[in-house]
């Protein structure tokens, strides 16, 4: 039995340490950066098509209207890749 995690598995892991470190921080250049081009690309590639569509609109629909409006969506976002992580890891068990 292959116990070794998938690279998207993997690559999410790697994703989301540093979408909340940069949110424990507060850097809001970098969570956008990483919601508009990390968590798309990866979205993309694991077939979360719905997730890929909100992190590009994270940043590119209008301007939320506050900082803790962004940092609340961001807040959501992340939770949306842990419940994807989830989903993975149920997956990785199961086969």
């Amino acid at each position: 039995m292959n116990t070794q995690p998938a690279p998207l598995q993997l690559s999410l892991e790697d994703l989301l340490g540093d979408l909340q470190h940069a949110r424990r921080h507060q850097d809001m250049s970098r969570l956008a950066l990483l919601a508009y081009c990390e968590v798309r690309r990866w979205a993309r590639q694991a077939g979360e098509n719905a997730l890929a569509e909100r992190s590009a609109a994270l940043v590119t629909r209008s301007p939320q209207a506050t900082r803790e409006q962004f940092m609340a969506e961001v807040d959501e976002l992340i939770g949306q890749l842990q419940q994807a992580h989830g989903r993975l890891v149920a997956g990785a068990t199961t086969t």
